[in-house]
């Protein structure tokens, strides 16, 4: 029999009570999310509209600096020395690109990228924020930007930017004086914050980096610009709203004068028949000229040889052309005018002359005849040699720098000793910073007690002093500081700045520039200036090099010097055809004219030339092309032809390779002259 089964009757009442309560808590939820949702549209649509309002807007206006146009530099006549070019790149912002790699191919393909310039572009995109252009092509030919700009639409995120670029019409002639622009890295950018200029650098591509284009960097870049525009959601501007134009960089013109600094290189430049092909080529010397005006300080021409082109610096050098230049034993990356290190031979017998008279240790009438040689007295040391074995007879101060003889400034040196010395020298510019407008600028090395201890912990010796009067053993200069020096004879005493800049152009304003001088040599008295000039005169009339100064159409007053790179043993002899061509000694002239009121001063040094008066047909030459303008090849008309600014040409050479080794280091030594 089945079991009977009970159903419970459903209780209709209870359910819904129960809904009923279920449903109030829900329209009681709603209602309460309602509020807040009314409460949170009123907080952002009411409250803090204005808020929301400027962030939205910050969404879609965009603040562009806009960097201003570098000022130009010119030479004294107004020739442009630094020019601005237009030039269009091709930029990619990697954020805005969907498929790079895809986009690159169809570039290279649609433009004629090279594979270079692709591998080139996808290293810097690793060194480069993802939303920050990197440029694909540097320098866009005519139909480049023409082919792309019909299909700019189909590539977003790249671009086309047009702008001004540094150029040196003038290429390697200028590099050291000038030096060069650079793109912006991580160094400079730490500088600039530094020294809180980072905001007027926003826009700027590069910043000097050597010469006067980094001396001058303040007044040659300008203040930077703002755009205010409004983008779309794609990053492309709409319109613009604002516009604050940037100040453009001050133009400055330089004291240089173009035609005689072509021309001083054109002296360096030597074309000679190769002795397999029988072809001519062309051969550097090695070497410096300073070219000045002694009554102001100005420099007319400043040639370093051999130079390299500056314009291969303003867009990046590539790491094998740097390498070539870095790697090159002339060192073309040296300038020779202000950092090169020189004995400065007997190119300062007119200094010690100066400061011997002041100081008593001899006078006009002092007359000495050494045979051949020189040794500190009482004493069994070397044999401080002169060039001639047999000696000269009867010497007086102007015989003594008519023929440039050694043993009469062994023993002024002697008399001075080294305190004395090294401090009148000293006035003279020697171990100081020339104070040329530039920052790469060597003090050389003027020797004292102190210098020798801290440089190799010995005491100065008296054997020391003695290689000094003929400007050898420790002492190094500069050629500027050595033409320096040469001014302040030429000026009695009186020191000017050499300095390179010579007018600020703002706007269509130019400003002069003075330089302050000052007399460092107040103490020595006319009639020793006057019997210095006397015997520079006679070093060009019937002394070291009168064979160069022949029929000369005006007087000059001059000094050779003759520097040796490596010492020599009291019993040898030097032979230069018998050592190599880097053991050779250097050449050195320095003098100006007219003797009786210089208005021209040039210092040559020829870089393992031999004897000094090799170096004296180069300053013979400048001078004459500056005081009688002769009939020279070149011509100054052909000379101040601007070679055309075209991209092609900055892809050139990087420097003309010559033989030889680089400057070699020295220690006390003797020399002839």
């Amino acid at each position: 029999m089945k079991k009977h089964i009970r159903h419970q009757i459903r209780d209709h009442k209870q359910e819904k009570a129960l809904f009923i309560r279920r449903a109030i808590q829900a329209f009681i939820a709603i209602i309460i999310l309602t509020c807040v949702l009314i409460g949170n549209l009123y907080h952002l649509q009411v409250q803090d509209y204005s808020e929301y309002k400027a962030r939205a807007n910050n969404n879609s206006i965009k603040l562009i600096p806009v960097a201003p146009n570098r000022g130009r530099i010119y030479d004294r006549n107004g020739v442009i020395l630094a020019d601005n070019i237009p030039v269009c790149s091709l930029e990619i912002i990697a954020d805005q690109v969907k498929n790079l790699p895809q986009v690159l191919l169809k570039l290279q393909q649609l433009l004629g990228i090279s594979d270079q310039d692709i591998a080139a572009f996808n290293k810097a995109k690793q060194q480069t924020p993802s939303f920050k252009p990197v440029v694909l092509i540097a320098h866009m030919n005519n139909k480049q930007v023409a082919v792309f700009s019909v299909n700019e639409f189909e590539y977003p995120g790249v671009n086309i930017d047009a702008h001004l670029e540094r150029y040196y019409p003038y290429g390697a002639s200028l590099t050291h004086l000038l030096g060069y622009v650079g793109k912006i890295n991580d160094r400079d950018i730490a500088a600039l914050k530094k020294s809180g200029k980072y905001d007027n650098y926003k826009a700027t591509r590069s910043i000097g980096k050597l010469g006067i284009e980094h001396y001058y960097e303040d007044m040659l870049h300008g203040k930077t610009g703002y755009e205010t525009v409004e983008v779309n959601s794609h990053g492309r501007v709409v319109r613009t709203l604002s516009y604050v134009p940037p100040v453009a960089g001050k133009d400055i013109k330089l004291t240089i004068d173009i035609n005689l600094q072509l021309y001083a290189q054109k002296l360096l430049t030597l074309q000679q028949k190769d002795p397999i092909t029988g072809l001519m080529v062309t051969k550097v010397r090695r070497g410096a000229i300073v070219a000045m005006n002694p009554k102001n300080g100005a420099i007319l021409a400043m040639v370093s040889s051999p130079s390299y082109n500056p314009n291969l610096f303003v867009n990046g050098i590539s790491s094998k052309a740097y390498a070539a230049l870095l790697n090159d034993p002339a060192h073309p990356l040296i300038n020779r005018d202000t950092l090169g290190l020189y004995p400065p031979g007997s190119t300062v017998k007119p200094e010690l002359a100066a400061a011997g008279l002041t100081t008593g240790v001899i006078t006009v009438h002092t007359v000495r005849n050494n045979h051949g040689w020189w040794r500190i007295p009482n004493s069994k040391s070397r044999k401080f040699r002169d060039d001639r074995v047999q000696g000269f007879a009867n010497v007086d101060i102007y015989k003594a720098i008519e023929d440039s003889v050694n043993t009469y400034f062994y023993q002024v040196a002697y008399g001075l000793g080294i305190d004395r010395l090294s401090a009148w020298m000293t006035k003279f510019g020697y171990g100081q910073h020339s104070g040329i407008d530039i920052d790469e600028d060597s003090t050389g090395t003027m020797p004292t007690r102190a210098w020798k201890m801290a440089r190799f912990h010995r005491p100065w010796m008296q054997g020391d002093t003695i290689p000094l009067g003929i400007g050898q053993g420790y002492w190094t200069a500069t050629p500027i500081q050595i033409a320096k020096a040469t001014s302040v004879i030429a000026e009695d005493g009186i020191e000017h700045r050499p300095h390179l800049l010579k007018d600020i152009i703002d706007g269509k304003t130019q400003q002069p520039v003075t330089f302050a001088d000052f007399k460092p040599l107040s103490s020595v008295p006319q009639k020793d200036w006057a019997i210095i000039k006397k015997g520079m005169e006679l070093v060009v009339e019937k002394g070291t090099a009168s064979k160069m100064f022949k029929n000369m159409p005006f007087q000059v007053a001059g000094k050779t010097g003759t520097s040796q790179v490596y010492s020599l043993k009291d019993t040898q002899h030097y032979d230069a055809n018998e050592v190599a061509e880097h053991f050779k000694d250097h050449a050195l002239f320095t003098g100006f004219a007219p003797a009786n009121d210089p208005s021209i001063l040039v210092t040559v040094v020829l870089e393992h030339g031999g004897w000094g008066w090799h170096a004296a047909p180069f300053a013979r030459d400048i001078m004459e092309y500056v005081l009688v303008k002769p009939t020279l090849s070149p011509q100054p008309n052909e000379l101040v032809q601007q070679p055309s600014p075209s991209l092609a040409g900055l892809t050139g050479a990087v420097a003309t390779k010559i033989d030889g080794n680089t400057v070699s280091k020295h220690e006390n030594t003797l020399v002839p002259m």
